[in-house]
């Protein structure tokens, strides 16, 4: 697996990072968990992100891997709560990563991001306090912001932040202009999230849940031909194409499958998309969305 300099920070992370939101969410084993993210270090995979508000994905990640926390960077997540809650009292987002740390078990983090705060909020400055605060205290070595569209753009324009973690993907790519041209420029660390859109189109029909409804419905806009047959090989294809975006670092992947973080490793092998076909798609996309497509929190 390929590891990259993480911006300014003095982290080389793997191209390809674990996304702890899947395993809350989808309420897998603990069994499960211990075995995907064991087997993820012993692979060679070094980045693991999560939030508080994935339900219990902290405390699955702490009994797993804790003893191991000298193998990965940990990345975690403030201000949001429980799902759909939000909270950005100073205050309150220290005592969110001091609840962080004891169910990761650990002293610290590699990085505390705020999550989804909006523009509003990250002007008042605050919520940049608590954070530099958390990182004063030793709760985290950096802080960052996680998070799309103008608010995003505001947390790398203003420059407190040191790492930005942001949607980008074949369904997504507001961020290729928006954000991520001045995030390389200020040497940020940059993650992606959702880099394969969820893989929303997998089964040929609606997925169940509404969190992947607005990357099916503009999949079916798009209409990308490659998305039409095998489905691993639309899976290499999307994730070729966001792994390879000039300026990003590490892309977060979710799974409950022990299999599929490997799976996704071999596919990177491939390098970079052929010119023509990346082209391709930025041009369907451009001639699809008009500009009024926004990135998805």
């Amino acid at each position: 697996m390929e590891i990259r300099q993480f911006g300014k920070t003095d982290m080389q992370v793997t191209a390809l990072g674990f996304g702890g939101a899947e395993i809350g969410f989808e309420e897998a084993a603990q069994g499960t968990v211990t075995k995907l993210l064991n087997a993820a270090l012993d692979a060679g995979l070094n980045v693991i992100d999560t939030a508080e508000c994935y339900m219990n994905s902290e405390e699955m990640i702490g009994q797993a891997v804790g003893k191991r926390r000298k193998e990965y960077f940990l990345f975690t997540k403030c201000g949001h709560f429980n799902p759909g809650e939000d909270d950005w009292r100073p205050e309150s987002l220290l005592k969110s990563v001091e609840r962080s740390l004891k169910r990761l078990q650990t002293d610290y983090a590699d990085l505390i991001q705020l999550h989804s705060c909006s523009e509003e909020e990250l002007r008042k400055g605050d919520v940049i306090e608590a954070v530099r605060t958390a990182r004063d205290r030793g709760y985290a070595r950096y802080i960052g912001y996680s998070g799309d569209s103008r608010a995003a753009r505001y947390a790398v324009e203003c420059g407190s932040f040191d790492t930005l973690q942001t949607s980008n993907s074949i369904a997504d790519q507001e961020a290729i202009d928006l954000t991520l041209p001045l995030a390389r420029e200020k040497n940020m660390g940059v993650i992606v999230k959702r880099p394969i859109a969820n893989a929303a189109w997998r089964t040929g029909q609606k997925p169940v849940s509404p969190y992947h409804h607005t990357y099916w419905e503009r999949l079916q806009v798009l209409d990308y031909d490659f998305l039409r047959g095998d489905v691993k090989k639309g899976i290499e294809i999307a994730l070729r194409f966001t792994l390879f975006l000039p300026g990003v670092h590490t892309a977060i992947v979710g799974t409950t499958n022990p299999e599929r973080w490997t799976e996704n490793a071999r596919m990177l092998e491939a390098g970079p998309l052929s010119k023509e076909q990346f082209a391709a798609i930025r041009q369907r996309w451009q001639q699809v969305s008009k500009g009024a497509w926004e990135g998805q929190v």
